[in-house]
């Protein structure tokens, strides 16, 4: 009867240990996520575009929604690697703020808080914008994601490009 007790107290254990390993998976890919994102940030912030675009899925969908020169949908990641590049040529830096993950490896979304600032060669801040992303990930691969921000401020950056291309002309 001990033996039985004891190896009932082991299959307790067990399966509480297993159930605690288990309860604690969905907070280590949240952190997994994140930890990947600010590594990806901060190439980004470097020039170094391939972490990022090493994310996208081949089929890959972004929208900026607005009336202005970014907005668009555009889709593959020819398309989305062109609109990013554009953002960093300009001078854009995104600076995250927070950043939300839900959901499993293979229907993960993400929500990310931002502030948006595009510096003058001179160090005069040209143009600064808050925003949101929110994003959707399966397996490892951003499948798609929209950025949304004051798209006011957005035509106001479109007005300070529009001198930097003249001036360049």
């Amino acid at each position: 009867m001990a033996e039985r007790s004891n190896r009932q107290s082991q299959a307790a254990i067990l399966i509480a240990a297993l159930v605690a390993l288990l309860s604690s998976l969905p907070a280590l890919y949240r952190w997994i996520v994140c930890f990947m994102f600010r590594r990806t940030m901060r190439a980004l912030r470097e020039g170094n575009f391939e972490p990022l675009f090493s994310t996208y899925a081949d089929d890959i969908r972004f929208v900026f929604p607005g009336h202005n020169s970014w907005a668009g949908e555009f889709r593959g990641r020819e398309e989305v690697e062109r609109w990013v590049r554009r953002v960093y040529q300009v001078g854009l830096r995104l600076e995250p703020l927070e950043m939300l993950v839900v959901g499993p490896p293979w229907d993960t979304t993400v929500c990310l808080r931002f502030t948006d600032t595009c510096t003058a060669p001179d160090g005069t801040i040209v143009y600064t914008n808050q925003g949101m992303i929110f994003g959707k990930i399966a397996w490892g691969k951003i499948t798609s994601y929209e950025l949304h921000e004051d798209t006011e401020k957005v035509v106001a950056l479109d007005k300070y490009v529009e001198s930097l291309e003249s001036t360049a002309l």
